[in-house]
């Protein structure tokens, strides 16, 4: 009985201990940052500096580092960064440094849900390795800081501030090949998923069913293949009493589905004939 009641205890005591929150001694730092059109989140652990000499002893020299502590650090991009001559794939990286005196290496590891540095280096996972270049700080960085500074549309510079030393790494976005694309593309007005897509919503909405006709024919003008808008065009016309022309945007759909290998497609308009010639 004895025995019982303090494997019960024991057990009541571990569940009420196992809820106690405590602060960790490296906290969890977010940092999310827009640069151009591109969007860059950065998660780390900060350690403090605790009157420790930190690059040389805390951190050694050429040696893989975390680049933080505890989970691994990772930084984010919906977009590609270029360093250098180097581009750096939209997705999500571990961030691991080897600090010297002069410059750090950088790598950006594609496995980023390990715990800080990997058992096993692999370097076919390293998508990036470049350069930092490091200076002096005037004053002491007491917590680990990762920062996105110098922001440009097309460029920004990535920094790594503890103790005494600035670590920076500047990059380049395309930013600016994008916007030109996006201006030509809608300075050319709308194209034949824009006019269906417009088309299509005000025949299913009833918003203005002549209307959704004008638009779902100039889609279909510019892309005549497209079976699903050419059967779209028939059953506007069907409801709009034209017959022929219905009759007429049903066939084409169907000898478009066809080519398509759309067996459903050629069913519907089949059926949709009949109706009519009825």
């Amino acid at each position: 009985m004895k025995k019982s009641l303090s494997v019960l205890l024991l057990c009541v005591t571990s569940s009420y201990f196992s809820q106690l929150q405590t602060p960790k001694a490296s906290p969890v730092g977010k940092l999310e940052q827009k640069v151009g059109l591109t969007d860059i989140k950065i998660e780390y652990s900060r350690p403090g500096k605790n009157n420790r000499s930190v690059f040389g002893e805390v951190v050694p020299f050429n040696e893989i580092w975390r680049t933080g502590a505890n989970e691994n650090t990772k930084i984010t991009i919906s977009e590609s960064l270029i360093f250098g001559s180097d581009t750096l794939k939209q997705g999500t990286y571990a961030i691991f440094t080897k600090p010297s005196l002069e410059a750090w290496e950088v790598y950006f590891y594609t496995e980023s849900t390990n715990w800080g540095t990997p058992a096993k280096w692999d370097d076919t996972k390293v998508a990036l390795k470049t350069k930092a270049f490091v200076s002096a700080l005037p004053s002491a960085v007491e917590t680990f800081t990762i920062s996105l500074d110098n922001l440009e549309n097309e460029s920004a510079t990535l920094s790594f501030n503890w103790d005494k030393t600035s670590a920076q790494l500047p990059f380049k976005l395309m930013t600016n090949q994008k916007v030109l694309a996006n201006i030509q593309k809608v300075m050319a007005g709308p194209n034949a998923g824009d006019y269906y897509a417009a088309g299509n919503y005000y025949f299913q909405n009833k918003v203005d069913v002549k209307q959704g006709l004008v638009w779902v024919s100039k889609a279909t003008d510019l892309q005549p293949e497209a079976y699903w808008m050419l059967r779209t065009k028939g059953l506007i016309q069907k409801e709009l009493g034209d017959k022929k022309g219905a009759i007429d945007s049903f066939r084409k759909s169907t000898i478009a589905a066809e080519k398509a290998g759309d067996k459903q497609y050629v069913q519907m308009n089949g059926v949709s004939i009949s109706e009519i010639e009825k």
